[in-house]
């Protein structure tokens, strides 16, 4: 009877075709009867390996194919067969069929393995790694090349990819602490973190050992062994480390909190004076300009004071038109004189006018003057309501008050977001000098009879 060679398995990645259904491989139960039919599903090879002495050789049949076996779709049996049977006579092959399009999940859970911090060598904790993987064939023919097929079994080949899978997640795991800087304690928070140092690692073996694509490996599980004496004391220990380390922080953060307030504070100071000195030298000059104008004044007064007496002389002035040899007596009045020092006398008033017009608008004039310092102008929240804006002086008067303290929120112009006043550079100062008011007077002791 003719065989007929087929797959039927709904899951499997390499599955080896028996005609008896034995285990068992026999030279018998290899015995294939030229003509027998051959199926081969789509998503499948069927790959016919023939021992020989020269070693194994192959012949592929891709999927789909429905078909007898016949020496146009099987070079090598060509080759085989002798034809003094007339193509009748059984010949010796293994038969194996491989899926391309279904993949094999696999579980695994390593034992228990310790694992060390490196900052505590003294405390190893036992821990369990669980997850995952799948995996499926898309070289077929180099998946062969690696594994030859001769008495494959999938169930041997299977435990080979777990113990290597077993190996690389043990190897990572327990190098995760010195390699990746991660306490041993907080392995179970960085899972994920984990499972993508493993993955790379597992794909390559796959692919460089066993010939099969890696498609998703998943680690589920990192469970510490928290019964141990060693767990115990290596969390007594962490424990006591950050607890040290905690009081450190606040040590650093309050003398860095105290540092950025002196130096907030001489900041402030600083820019306080610098604004007084920029205040005194604007009133300075101004007064130093409005007496520059009255000194120009005064210098124009008395030249003009000068030309005057002289013009009001011009009416005694002998202009030679009077009897006599002389030519005019000197003390007769001139009137032509008269007229010249009025037309004269009035331009220079004229002159004069202008001048002090022009002076008193360069002394008044606010292009003249600097820019007055600017003015600080915050808003402060008092009892939800917001309130201002107060000067500086107002605020120290309301810090002395008791109304602005460090907790009060302010907001000023520039700012994004109303702030706490203790945070604000520019106010620091004013907690620092603020004193308490004095007490009250004591009553005035009655005077004796």
């Amino acid at each position: 009877m003719l065989d007929v060679i087929r797959c039927d398995e709904e899951q499997y990645l390499v599955w080896k075709w028996r005609p008896s259904g034995d285990a068992t491989s026999t030279r018998k139960e290899n015995a294939i009867r030229w003509g027998s039919s051959l199926r081969v599903k789509a998503g499948e090879v069927a790959v016919f390996v023939y021992k020989q002495e020269n070693g194994p050789n192959l012949d592929f049949i891709e999927g789909p194919f429905d078909d007898t076996i016949k020496s146009a779709n099987f070079p090598v049996l060509a080759n085989i067969i002798g034809m003094a049977f007339a193509g009748q006579s059984p010949f010796q092959a293994e038969v194996y069929f491989i899926n391309l399009i279904g993949n094999i999940k696999v579980n695994f859970r390593t034992p228990y393995f310790d694992v060390f911090d490196p900052r505590f060598a003294d405390f190893p904790v036992r821990l369990v790694a669980g997850g995952s993987y799948r995996f499926n064939i898309t070289d077929y023919k180099g998946f062969i090349t690696l594994h030859r097929l001769i008495n494959f079994e999938i169930g041997q080949f299977s435990d080979t990819v777990r113990d290597a899978v077993l190996k690389q997640v043990k190897g990572i795991v327990a190098n995760a602490p010195a390699d990746n800087s991660i306490p041993v304690l907080q392995l179970e928070r960085k899972l994920l973190d984990i499972n993508n140092l493993i993955s790379p690692h597992v794909r390559r073996a796959f692919e460089e050992e066993f010939g099969v694509n890696l498609q998703s490996f998943d680690l589920t599980t990192l469970e510490v062994d928290k019964e141990t004496e060693e767990y115990r004391q290596l969390r007594s220990v962490t424990a006591d480390l950050e607890i040290a380390m905690r009081q450190k922080q606040n040590e650093i953060n309050i003398r860095n909190l105290e540092d950025t307030q002196a130096i907030n504070a001489e900041n402030m100071g600083e820019t306080l004076r610098i604004q007084r000195e920029q205040a005194e030298r604007l009133a300075a000059l101004q007064t130093q300009q409005q007496f520059l104008g009255a000194h120009q004044i005064n210098q124009q007064t008395a030249v003009l004071s000068a030309a005057a007496n002289n013009l009001g002389a011009m009416g005694q002035m002998n202009l030679g038109t009077g009897n006599g040899e002389g030519g005019g007596s000197g003390g007769s009045f001139n009137p032509v004189g008269v007229m010249a020092g009025l037309a004269i006398g009035g331009a220079m008033g004229n002159q004069m006018g202008n001048m002090m017009n022009t002076m008193g608008q360069n002394i008044q004039s606010p292009s003249m003057m600097p820019p007055p310092p600017p003015i600080v102008a915050y808003h402060v929240a008092i009892n939800g309501q917001n309130t201002g804006p107060f000067n500086m002086g107002q605020l120290q008067q309301m810090v002395v008050g008791g109304q602005l303290q460090p907790a009060s929120h302010v907001w000023k112009a520039g700012m994004a977001n109303w702030e706490l006043a203790g945070n604000v550079a520019e106010l620091a100062p004013l907690f620092i000098q603020a004193a308490p008011p004095p007490p009250p007077m004591p009553p005035v002791p009655p005077q004796a009879n």
